[in-house]
């Protein structure tokens, strides 16, 4: 199994030009813990995490005039859509991660994230009925 077995796809990447305060609504009415941040072309420019706006918020910065680019992290752990599941695991106990983008030619096309691999490890064995 790969990356591409196991993403969630579709994604809303957010806009540099987001606030924290977009972020963290988007978070928390989707459910998500982390947003991936990409230009108009779905080049990814960095991501937002619930730790990231919680950083925000001990400083002391209101988060609806905080922009994403001024929290965001750059400098992204990413895996290609053919990254075997063993190496994302791998990735995941190394780097302390929650999540990880998933890439095709430079653009991002999905995220797996650790209940992901969970899932695809457990559900194997149960059906859907119904």
């Amino acid at each position: 199994m790969n990356a591409v077995d196991v993403m969630n796809t579709p994604i809303v990447a957010a806009s540099p030009n987001a606030s924290a305060r977009e972020i963290a609504l988007h978070m928390l009415l989707g459910g998500f813990s982390g947003v991936p941040i990409a230009d108009g072309n779905g080049s990814l420019v960095g991501i937002v995490t619930e730790l990231d706006l919680i950083k925000a918020l001990r400083a002391g910065k209101p988060l609806e005039h905080v922009s994403v680019t001024d929290i965001m992290t750059c400098d992204v752990v990413t895996v290609d859509v053919s990254t075997p599941v063993e190496e994302i695991m791998r990735i995941f106990e190394c780097e302390h991660i929650l999540r990880v983008p998933v890439m095709r030619e430079g653009k991002i096309v999905g995220i797996v994230s650790r209940p992901d691999l969970l899932r695809a490890v457990v559900e194997p064995n149960f059906i859907r009925i119904g």
